[in-house]
C-alpha cells in the first residue's frame, strides 16, 4: 500500500531511489577501495625503489650495514651472504687522507726518536767506533812501516768526524726499527698474500747489504788502501781523518748498495720486465755495465782493483738469474694448476 508520501511499503517492490543510493554507495565504496589499493601499490613501489637504491649503494660501498636502517632486509641479507661465503680475498684497510697523514706523522716521530737514541748510544762508544773504522788504514800503514796515526787540519775536524760517525752508526742500529715503521705504514694497504712476501724480502735485502759492507771492509777496502799507500810510499803521508772517513763511506756504502743487484733482478722479474733468457742473452751488456760501475766506485785506476770489485758483482748477476728462474718456474706451475 502506498503511503502518504508516495512510497511503497511492499518489500517485493523496493524503492528505486533507495536502490540508486545503495548502488551509489557501493560504487563509492569500490572507488574508495580502488583508490586505496592504488595508493598502497604506489607506496609499495616507492619502498621497493628505495630498497633497490639501498642495495646498489650497499654493494658499491663494499659492506653490509653501511647504510644503517635505511637499507632494509635486502642489504642485511647481501651482507650476510658475503660474510658467509668468505671467498673474496681480504681487502686492504681503508683510511682517509687525514688518517694517512696522522699515521705518517706518528711513524716519522718514532723513527726520529729511534735515530736519536742510536746516536747517543754511538756517541758513548765513539772512540771504539773510530778505531774499528780506522782499522783498514792503520793496519795497512803498519804493514808498510808508516806511522799509523791520522792527522787533522781543522780544530773542529775531529768533533765533526765523531758526530758523523755517531749519526751513521746510530742510523745503522736503528735500521731494524725503521724498517718496522716503514712496514707498519704500508702493511694496511697490502693484501694478505702480499704481506707474506714482505719479511723474506726484507731479510734478503738486509743480508745482502751486510754482506756487501763486510766484503768492502775486510777485502776490497784494505786492498785498495795497500795499493794506494804502497804506490806513494816515497812521499810523506799526511792523511786527514775527514778525507779518510769520506773515502771509507764511499767504498763501504757503495759496495753494500751494489750487492742488492739480485734483489733488483728479482723485483724486475716479479714485474715481468725481465726473464732469465733475456738476462742470459744480454750478458755481455750487463758485464760492460758491471765494469763501468766498478770503475766508478773504485778509487784507483788500476785493473786489479777494478777486477776485485767487478768479480763479486758478476757472481751476483748470475745469482739474480737463478732467482729469476725460480720465480718464473713457480709462476708457470701456478698457471698450469689453475
Amino acid at each position: 500500500m502506498p503511503t502518504l508520501d508516495g512510497s511503497s511499503n511492499n518489500p517485493l517492490n523496493p524503492d528505486p531511489n533507495s536502490s540508486t543510493s545503495s548502488s551509489e554507495a557501493n560504487s563509492g565504496s569500490l572507488a574508495g577501495e580502488s583508490s586505496s589499493a592504488v595508493t598502497e601499490q604506489a607506496v609499495e613501489q616507492e619502498f621497493e625503489g628505495w630498497d633497490a637504491e639501498a642495495h646498489v649503494l650497499e654493494e658499491s660501498s663494499g659492506g653490509a650495514g653501511a647504510l644503517g636502517h635505511g637499507s632494509g632486509g635486502s642489504g642485511n641479507g647481501s651482507g650476510n651472504d658475503r660474510e658467509e661465503s668468505g671467498s673474496e680475498p681480504e681487502e686492504p684497510g681503508k683510511m682517509t687522507f687525514l688518517d694517512h697523514l696522522e699515521e705518517l706523522r706518528s711513524r716519522i716521530i718514532y723513527s726520529v726518536i729511534a735515530v736519536v737514541v742510536g746516536f747517543f748510544i754511538s756517541w758513548t762508544f765513539r772512540d771504539e767506533i773510530y778505531a774499528a773504522l780506522a782499522w783498514p788504514i792503520t793496519a795497512t800503514m803498519r804493514d808498510l812501516g808508516m806511522p799509523d796515526k791520522l792527522v787533522y787540519t781543522n780544530p773542529t775536524g775531529v768533533f765533526t768526524l765523531y758526530v758523523q760517525l755517531s749519526f751513521f752508526v746510530g742510523l745503522f742500529l736503528a735500521s731494524p726499527f725503521l724498517l718496522y715503521q716503514v712496514w707498519g705504514f704500508i702493511a694496511p694497504g697490502l693484501y694478505a698474500k702480499e704481506r707474506r712476501y714482505a719479511f723474506p724480502f726484507i731479510f734478503l735485502c738486509t743480508g745482502l747489504f751486510i754482506a756487501g759492507a763486510a766484503f768492502a771492509y775486510y777485502i776490497a777496502f784494505p786492498s785498495t788502501l795497500y795499493f794506494l799507500l804502497d804506490f806513494s810510499k816515497q812521499f810523506q803521508a799526511m792523511i786527514t781523518v775527514n778525507e779518510y772517513f769520506s773515502l771509507a763511506i764511499m767504498i763501504i756504502l757503495g759496495l753494500a748498495l751494489v750487492f742488492e743487484l739480485p734483489m733488483l733482478i728479482l723485483f724486475l722479474t716479479l714485474l715481468r720486465v725481465v726473464t732469465p733468457g733475456f738476462l742470459l742473452r744480454n750478458f755481455r751488456y750487463a758485464l760492460l755495465l758491471i765494469f763501468l760501475v766498478s770503475a766508478i766506485i773504485t778509487p784507483t785506476p788500476d785493473v786489479p782493483t777494478m777486477m776485485l770489485f767487478a768479480a763479486p758483482l758478476t757472481g751476483l748477476y748470475f745469482l739474480g738469474i737463478g732467482m729469476s728462474y725460480i720465480v718464473v718456474r713457480l709462476r708457470k706451475q701456478r698457471e698450469e694448476m689453475s
